[in-house]
């Protein structure tokens, strides 16, 4: 494996650094792409770096926060190009519409990756107009053989659009899975959070999909309100400093989930996941020292294979950059320090994690305030 990272600067790609000489151009195999939104939508910067590297596949999103190297980049946008010298990439994307089944959908985007030495699969999605647990749900009924991890692309603080590029311009309304062939290939991945539950345990007792009209028989909006107190002014934005986590039930595995939007009309709270009827919930604040080491632990889960050059991609939620503002930097240098510096690290923060459970490689869950890694390696 060769990389090569490269940066927006000036309307204009620049070379950051990496191992792969410019005679090497034509072999990249795949190029991951993430950038503000307002730069990403452009399709400009697309075409510009297909000129350079006409044979490679490009994917990436829009994110909140773009990470190259152990910190969040000054550049608008960054890549990296990815040469795999004994393997190989192949992609499948969809356009959805509002009232498309996603489940159906994304049964049918992860089926038409083909299957012969699949190793693993790395997906991308709209980041607003999707119910992120309706996509892991439809990867997991026709998935039962390779990991799957990634994000929903992000819009900094704004949640107002996001986009996904899949070899083509950037657009709305998209996903596309990534998907790593060949038998040289490690892929681990880890996955933690860091937060600290407060306050009463409590049961969802009226939601849809991911729509929590209330707990306890409380209406959701005035519950979170009352927690959030001198906050409660700033929302929905403020919300991403209390995500609520939600469990079946005692046995079960806990995930987080992230307030998107509020109504007031209603009293409701939209996640970006499921909140079902009857599961646990409890609401979760911050503690900066606890979230750095839960980046690391997410680092520590992961074997090293190898010194050889590695990339290490990076999906952390949107809610952690905000809370840990100028220490945000800390948590991508505790990975890097774990990991070594042969594993080349990109990424983008989200608003919504994909990844699997340590006890269930191969069914992947939709997290939220998670630091969320994933390594390759080629033998």
């Amino acid at each position: 494996m060769k990389l090569l990272n490269l940066i927006l600067n000036n309307q204009e790609w620049n070379v950051l650094g990496g191992d792969l000489t410019e005679n090497e151009y034509d072999k990249v195999n795949v190029i991951f792409l993430f950038g503000d939104t307002d730069v990403m939508k452009n399709s400009e910067v697309f075409f510009k770096l297909k000129d350079i590297f006409q044979k490679a596949i490009i994917v990436g999103c829009s994110s909140s926060g773009n990470i190259l190297g152990s910190q969040i980049s000054n550049s608008p946008v960054v890549a990296t190009a990815v040469f795999l010298e004994k393997s190989r990439i192949e992609i499948a994307s969809l356009v959805f519409n509002e009232n498309d089944n996603i489940e159906k959908l994304s049964e049918n985007l992860i089926d038409s990756l083909p299957k012969e030495n699949l190793k693993h699969i790395f997906l991308m999605s709209d980041g607003l107009l999707i119910n992120g647990s309706e996509l892991a749900r439809g990867i997991n009924k026709v998935n039962k053989t390779v990991p799957v991890t990634g994000g929903m692309a992000g819009d900094g603080a704004r949640f107002q659009e996001t986009y996904v590029i899949a070899n083509d311009k950037p657009a709305q309304r998209t996903i596309v899975a990534v998907g790593f062939y060949g038998e040289s290939l490690s892929v681990q991945s880890g996955c933690f959070a860091g937060w600290s539950e407060f306050g009463a345990q409590r049961i969802i007792t009226k939601s849809q999909g991911n729509v929590l009209y209330e707990i306890d028989g409380i209406p959701a909006l005035d519950l979170y309100k009352k927690y959030l107190g001198e906050y409660a002014s700033e929302l929905p934005n403020s919300g991403l400093r209390y995500p609520l986590n939600i469990k079946e039930n005692d046995d079960s595995n806990e995930v987080i989930r992230t307030l998107l939007a509020i109504n007031e009309e209603n009293k409701s709270i939209t996640f970006a996941g499921d909140v079902p009827v009857g599961y646990k919930a409890r609401l979760m604040k911050p503690n900066i020292n606890e979230l750095i080491d839960g980046a690391g632990k997410a680092a520590e889960s992961i074997e090293k294979i190898n010194d050889k050059t590695a990339l290490g991609l990076i999906v952390s939620c949107v809610g952690r950059k905000i809370v840990m503002n100028q220490l945000i930097d800390d948590e991508l240098e505790i990975i890097q320090d774990i990991l070594g510096d042969s594993v080349q690290l990109i990424g983008f923060y989200s608003y919504g994690e994909i990844a699997p459970f340590k006890d269930d490689l191969f069914s992947c869950e939709l997290h939220n305030q998670t630091m969320t890694l994933t390594t390759i390696f080629e033998s």
